[in-house]
């Protein structure tokens, strides 16, 4: 059987080969996005400066903290809302509303103090897009959330003796007996009280 073996094979891809006779040894390096040849210092040509693609998720960076605080708060505003807990939904829809509104405005670290630099999410460059995705989702969740607990509070009022009416009876008859107060539509069929 012949033997396949090459014996002067590159080991250039092979980031565990031993360095080649008469290089020294060098602490081992992240191999460089290009893939070519690089001299040995990380700079190969698909390194430009140091930058090997997008930045990532930074959580000491207050922006990226507000944007994925804003979407967390307003997906939550919006569940409590939906469940029926409107105090707790306008709570976290107020939170979401000024963290998405400051994470769309606001100067990151690396950008305060210079003159002309971007401003806001547009100084994190690549990075930028998930973030303002989650600040804007953020924005729109804790807009509902809003919404809804308003819409709860404002039907609470307008049908105040209704529900004054209902906390108040001792019997279930003493509650059905609450449907009258309730208009003919349906907002009062969705509130009335059922059998």
């Amino acid at each position: 059987m012949p033997d396949r073996r090459q014996p002067d094979s590159p080991t250039d891809d092979n980031p565990f080969a031993a360095p080649p006779e008469g290089r020294p040894d060098q602490p081992w390096q992240p191999r460089s996005g290009g893939g070519g040849g690089g001299d040995g210092d990380g700079s190969g040509p698909g390194d430009s400066g140091g930058q090997r693609g997008p930045a990532r998720w930074d959580p000491t960076d207050p922006i990226q903290r507000r944007a994925r605080y804003a979407l967390l708060a307003g997906m939550w505003g919006f569940f409590f809302g939906i469940f029926g807990i409107p105090s707790v939904g306008l709570l976290l829809g107020a939170l979401a509303l000024y963290w998405g509104i400051s994470a769309l405005r606001g100067k990151p670290v690396a950008a305060t103090g210079e003159p002309g630099a971007p401003a806001g999410l547009d100084a994190l460059g690549p990075a930028a897009r998930p973030q303002r995705t989650a600040a804007v989702s953020g924005l729109v969740t804790a807009s509902l959330a809003i919404l809804l607990a308003m819409s709860s509070y404002a039907l609470q009022l307008v049908y105040k003796d209704f529900y004054v009416c209902r906390d108040d009876a001792l019997t279930k008859s003493a509650e059905l007996q609450c449907n009258t107060l309730l208009p003919d539509n349906f907002v009062g069929e969705v509130l009335q009280v059922r059998r």
